[in-house]
C-alpha cells in the first residue's frame, strides 16, 4: 500500500525531482518506508514526465523499490495497492517468456502491461491504483480498481496533466489553484459527499473507480472496463443447489487470499456479524492468535465493545480496546479533514482513524467488513425500497398526511421520518441520495442561497441502471457505484493510511459480488431478514447474539454532542461572524434548524454535521464562496 504522484508538464518551474518530492512529501504517511522517483522528456523535448512513490511495504520487503521498469527500461510504473492473484499471473507470464527479479506485485502488473496493453486491468484480481509511463508509445496509463478501493486524482488543462493518490500533491504546483466548485457543493450537501468525477476544487476531478485513462499528446481518454452486475436484473436459469455453501467457498478463499503479507497483520472487530465472520475465517487459516482491534465510546449505549469482546473470546484472539470521547471528536476533526482534503461526512472517520492508530503498533495491515451491506444488502433502505412503488400508488389524499404525522414525531424517530420522506420521492434519481444523505432536495432549497447546475446524467453510474430491473438491484447499484467508493471507500482508504496502515476488505471481492449477482435476490433479503447469505452462512461458526443483532455500525454519539458538549462549537462556526461558509446559507433557515435540534424538536444531525465540515473544510484550505 502506497501513496502515488506524478505529472506530463510543458514546463517545470524548478527541478523535475524537487517537485516530485514535494508532491510526496504531502503523503509521507501512505508509505514512510521508501521513496523514489523517475523523470524523462518525451523525443522532441517539448514535455516533461515525472513519477513519484512512497512505499508502505507489506510484501517483499527487500525488493520491490519504485518506480519500477521494465527489463527493457522503456515503462515505467507507480502502484497503490495489492494484487491478490499476482502469484497465478506471473506463473502464465513466464510461460510467455517474461522473467521477474523480485517477488513484488508490481513487476507483475508492468510485464502484464508489456504483455496485454490497456486489457491488463481486466487480470488483475485486488485493489489498485497505478500510473504507467510508456516510453515507446509516449503515452501515459492511469487505471483504478474495479470499485474504487484505491483512489487517484487527476487536474488536466492546456495540454498538460498532474496526478496523485490525494489532492494535496496536486496543490503543491502552482497552476492549480484552490477554488471552490459551487456545483460540487450543491451535490455534496445533498448527497454528504462529492460524486465522481468532481471534488470541492474546481478542476480537480476523480479517476471514476473501474476505468483507465489514457494521456496523450496532451489529451486525456477515460474508458469504463467494469460494470458491476447488479447494474442489470438477475438472468437466473437454474437453481443453484446450494447457494450459501457456494457463498462460504468463495467468501472463506477472499479472507484467505487477502491474509498473505510479510509484516504482522490483524483485523477490525465491531462486533457485528461483517467483522466478526472475517475475524472467524481468518482464524481457520492461522496457526496464531488473530490481533483484533476495537473501538467504543464512553457513552456506553453507542459502545459495542462488549459483543466484540465475545468473538475475540469465542476465537481466542489477542484483542485491544479503544474508548474514546467526544474531546477526541473536536481536537481530531480539522486534522481528518486534512487528511481527506475534504469534509469528513461521516463522524465515523474519528474513531476508524483512532482505532487505526492504535493498531499500527501492533501490526501493519488489517482485514475490515467493510462492503457486505452493499452487496448483500445490509441497510434498512434496503428493504423500505422495495416498497415504494405500492407507497406511491397510494393518493396523494393519503400520503400527505401520513407525511405529517410522521414529521410531528419527536426526534428519536428519525429513521422513520427518513423513510417516509425518501419514499415520497418518486423520482429514483433524487430518492437514492436521500436515503443516506443529510439533506432531501427539499431542505436543499430552503437553505441555500444559491442555485447550481446539478442535473443527473443518465448514461453513467449509478444512474444508467436498467428500469426492468428489481428495486433491491438497483438501489445496491447505486450504492456500489456511488456511495460505496465516495463515501465509504475513500474515509475507510484515507484514515487507515493517515496512520500508515493498510486496510484489505474481503467483502469486496468482485468475484464474490459477482457470485451473489448472480442469485436471486432472496438470497440477499429473506422473509425481510437483511443479508440472508451471511447469516446463513454463520450459523456454524458465530454465536446468535451476533448473528441476528441489529444493525449499528461505528455509531458516533453527535446527536447528543451537538445538544451538549459541542453545542457552542457549532453555532460558533455556523452563525459566528468569522463563518467562511455563511454565504452559501439563508441565516434564518439555518437558525431554525439549529434550533430545532438543539430544543429535541427534531433531529438535524447530519445535516448540521455536513454543514460544520464545510465550514471547518473551507478554514482548513483558506476558502470563501
Amino acid at each position: 500500500m502506497c501513496g502515488i504522484a506524478g505529472f506530463c508538464l510543458k514546463k517545470t518551474p524548478e527541478s523535475t525531482t524537487a517537485i516530485l518530492k514535494n508532491m510526496a512529501d504531502r503523503i509521507v504517511y501512505r508509505g514512510p518506508d521508501d521513496e523514489g522517483y523517475f523523470s524523462a522528456r518525451t523525443k522532441n523535448g517539448s514535455l516533461s514526465i515525472g513519477l513519484a512513490h512512497r512505499r508502505l511495504s507489506i510484501i517483499d520487503l527487500g525488493g520491490g523499490h519504485q518506480p519500477m521498469h521494465n527489463a527493457k527500461n522503456t515503462t515505467h510504473i507507480v502502484f497503490n495497492g495489492e494484487i491478490y492473484n499476482y502469484k497465478i499471473l506471473r506463473r502464465e507470464l513466464e510461460t510467455r517468456g517474461y522473467r521477474f527479479s523480485s517477488s513484488s506485485d508490481t513487476e507483475t502488473i508492468i510485464a502484464a502491461y508489456d504483455e496485454w496493453g490497456k486489457d491488463c486491468v481486466t487480470k488483475l484480481h485486488g485493489m489498485f491504483s497505478f500510473a504507467i509511463w510508456d516510453d515507446f508509445k509516449e503515452e501515459l496509463f492511469l487505471a483504478r480498481d474495479r470499485f474504487g478501493k484505491k483512489p487517484l486524482y487527476y487536474w488536466s488543462e492546456n495540454g498538460e496533466l498532474i496526478f496523485g493518490s490525494e489532492i494535496k500533491s496536486l496543490l503543491t504546483l502552482p497552476m492549480v489553484e484552490r477554488r471552490i466548485d459551487k456545483n460540487a457543493i450543491w451535490d455534496y450537501l445533498l448527497y454528504r459527499y462529492v460524486p465522481w468525477p468532481k471534488t470541492l476544487f474546481q478542476g480537480i476531478r476523480k479517476l471514476p473507480p473501474a476505468s483507465y485513462a489514457i494521456w496523450r499528446n496532451g489529451n486525456l481518454k477515460i474508458n469504463r472496463y467494469y460494470t458491476p452486475p447488479d447494474k442489470y436484473p438477475s438472468d437466473i436459469r437454474e437453481t443453484v443447489p446450494d447457494p450459501v455453501d457456494g457463498f462460504m467457498t468463495v467468501l472463506d478463499h477472499a479472507v484467505e487470499s487477502r491474509m498473505v503479507a510479510d509484516v504482522p497483520f490483524g483485523a477490525f472487530l465491531s462486533g457485528g456479524i461483517d467483522s466478526s465472520a472475517v475475524v472467524g475465517l481468518m482464524s481457520r487459516h492461522s496457526s496464531e492468535p488473530i490481533k483484533t482491534f476495537s473501538v467504543g465510546f464512553t457513552e456506553t449505549q453507542y459502545s459495542e465493545l462488549a459483543y466484540a469482546k465475545v468473538i475475540a473470546d469465542q476465537f481466542n484472539t489477542d484483542h485491544h480496546e479503544l474508548t474514546i470521547s467526544q474531546n477526541h471528536l473536536m481536537d481530531e476533526l480539522p486534522k481528518l479533514i486534512r487528511f481527506r482534503d475534504a469534509p469528513v461526512s461521516e463522524p465515523s472517520d474519528i474513531p476508524i482513524y483512532l482505532l487505526s492508530l492504535e493498531a499500527r503498533k501492533k501490526v501493519k495491515m488489517v482485514l475490515t467488513g467493510e462492503g457486505s451491506d452493499e452487496f448483500l444488502g445490509g441497510y434498512p433502505k434496503h428493504k423500505y425500497d422495495r416498497y415504494a412503488d405500492y407507497y406511491n400508488l397510494l393518493p396523494q389524499i393519503v400520503r400527505k398526511p401520513i407525511k405529517g404525522l410522521i414529521g410531528q414525531l419527536p426526534y428519536r424517530f428519525w429513521r422513520h421520518k427518513t423513510a417516509i420522506n425518501c419514499l415520497n420521492l418518486g423520482d429514483w434519481s433524487e430518492r437514492m441520495p436521500s436515503w443516506f444523505g443529510s439533506f432531501t432536495p427539499q431542505d436543499r432549497e430552503r437553505l441555500l442561497a444559491f442555485k447550481a447546475n446539478g442535473e443527473v446524467r443518465s448514461d453513467s453510474p449509478p444512474y444508467d441502471v436498467l428500469q426492468e430491473n428489481s428495486y433491491l438491484r438497483k438501489i445496491l447499484y447505486f450504492d456500489q457505484t456511488s456511495w460505496l467508493h465516495d463515501n465509504l471507500l475513500e474515509r475507510g482508504d484515507r484514515m487507515t493510511m493517515a496512520a500508515s496502515l493498510e486496510a484489505r476488505m474481503p467483502f469486496m471481492d468482485h468475484q464474490l459480488a459477482e457470485y451473489i449477482s448472480s442469485l436471486p435476490d432472496e438470497c440477499r433479503i429473506n422473509k425481510n431478514r437483511s443479508k440472508w447469505l451471511l447469516r446463513e452462512g454463520m450459523k456454524k461458526l458465530l454465536p446468535v447474539e451476533i448473528i441476528d443483532r441489529k444493525k449499528v455500525g461505528f455509531r458516533v454519539p453527535v446527536s447528543d454532542w451537538f445538544r451538549g458538549p459541542m453545542k457552542d462549537y457549532l453555532c460558533d462556526h455556523l452563525l459566528g461572524s468569522d463563518s467562511m461558509s455563511a454565504g452559501f446559507f439563508k441565516r434564518d433557515a439555518l437558525e431554525r434548524y439549529l434550533n430545532e435540534h438543539i430544543q429535541h424538536k427534531q433531529n438535524h444531525e447530519k445535516l448540521l454535521w455536513t454543514i460544520l465540515n464545510l465550514e471547518i473544510w473551507q478554514r482548513e484550505y483558506g476558502l470563501s464562496e
